[in-house]
């Protein structure tokens, strides 16, 4: 699960948003593209992509919605608010700073968005969720 804290990673951002996409898309494969567009307000079409293995655009929140939609897994807020403490928590265990970390960004983000959206003052897509938690995993002792 994408909320998880880190300590590894695998060897690319890439790499890593296929296997948590591998687990979103197990999801809406087992309730419909239909049901889950029905319970989470998401698009169809973007929620069939993923089933096929493809790569839509999704915010952090709207992951959350699709995990959330497992047995035993909290609210898709509190899903984002777990993810987001683990990245916080994994910049302490790797004494990052948000500089550090967009030094090791593959994406254009500066440290002020970095912040800004660990801290939920801005929307963080999946994608940047992915690369944030690549590059502080990938940065811990």
């Amino acid at each position: 699960m994408f909320y998880e804290q880190r300590m590894t990673v695998s060897d690319s951002p890439g790499d890593l948003r296929a296997e948590y996409e591998d687990d979103l898309a197990t999801i809406v494969d087992r309730r419909g593209p239909e049901a889950v567009a029905a319970e989470t307000g998401q698009e169809r079409d973007g929620l069939e992509a993923l089933a096929r293995g493809e790569s839509p655009d999704l915010t952090l929140a709207e992951a959350a919605e699709i995990q959330a939609l497992e047995e035993g897994e909290p609210d898709p807020e509190t899903i984002v608010t777990i993810a987001l403490e683990h990245l916080l928590l994994g910049m302490s265990t790797a004494v990052l700073d948000v500089d550090a970390v967009e030094s090791k960004l593959e994406i254009d983000m500066d440290a002020k968005e970095i912040q800004q959206k660990i801290e939920q003052r801005a929307p963080m897509s999946f994608e940047e969720f992915v690369h944030v938690q690549y590059a502080i995993a990938d940065g811990a002792p």
